[in-house]
């Protein structure tokens, strides 16, 4: 665990402008909380290779040290996604968002801010693996106190099924950080009901990080007509980087070109 030794340039930004028909969809794939845009690079790089515009944005606070995740504000993380997709959607016709863990309530924060917007129109779906939308249990309450005492705690990364493989996150849990993320999911779930994009969701069977509560609470309480949700049984919580990765790979794939091929 840690982000030592990750290949060069998967903690930072990273871009590709695509080629063929397709550079006219762009995907913007969005990492999770305390993880880094190396857990979403073999999903975009499927892509890519598809000929579609990517964007692997690194989320403030990650992929640096793990102190900075506690000098962020949680409004920073949608913004640098809104930031990613401007320009994706002034170039496309349509846009895709992906988002792993807190970056499928990142995906989804953005999805409900867009939504009824003219640049809006051009967010043809969005595609979320283990999304988180809550932080169950009592400890979060006393968040406050804990971060007062620490500033971290053991981390929760590198829950992948399969041998020797690194999502390159922090191998600290930021305690600030976690109070930054509590009020994120609390915000992103009052705006639920106002995404509409359609959604193609995917969770592991075995999770050890979220409970399946944040996929049914998404599942139910998402504004989506189109809903569709796909269990992966051979992957814990990263799974774009577990066994299940090229079942995530084609299944999102065939979303995005129905998608494509209904407009």
């Amino acid at each position: 665990m840690g982000i030592e030794g990750a290949p060069a340039g998967w903690l930072e930004d990273y871009r590709s402008d695509g080629s063929g028909r397709n550079k006219s969809t762009g995907i913007v794939f969005v990492h999770g909380f305390t993880g880094s845009p190396a857990s979403m690079r073999p999903w975009a790089h499927h892509f890519q290779d598809l000929g579609y515009r990517v964007r692997v944005p690194q989320i403030p606070g990650h992929g640096t040290h793990w102190e900075d995740l506690n000098r962020v504000s949680w409004s920073e993380w949608p913004a640098k996604v809104e930031r990613e997709l401007a320009p994706l959607i002034a170039l496309c016709d349509r846009v895709f968002i992906f988002g792993l863990s807190m970056g499928g309530a990142n995906t989804l924060h953005v999805a409900a801010k867009l939504a009824g917007k003219a640049m809006g129109e051009k967010l043809a779906g969005i595609v979320l693996v283990n999304p988180m939308i809550h932080i169950p249990g009592i400890r979060i309450k006393f968040g406050p106190l804990i971060a007062k005492v620490t500033k971290g705690l053991p981390s929760v990364g590198d829950d992948i099924k399969k041998p020797g493989v690194n999502e390159y996150g922090y191998d600290v849990l930021p305690t600030k950080g976690v109070l930054e993320l509590n009020k994120f999911l609390k915000r992103t779930r009052s705006m639920l009901g106002q995404v509409k994009a359609p959604l193609q969701l995917f969770k592991s069977v075995d999770d050890h990080v979220l409970p399946v509560s944040n996929t049914e609470i998404i599942m139910s309480e998402v504004g989506s007509r189109e809903k569709t949700r796909i269990e992966l049984t051979n992957s814990y919580h990263v799974a774009t980087l577990d066994y299940d990765a090229p079942l995530i790979f084609s299944n999102s794939q065939l979303f995005v070109e129905k998608i494509v091929g209904e407009r």
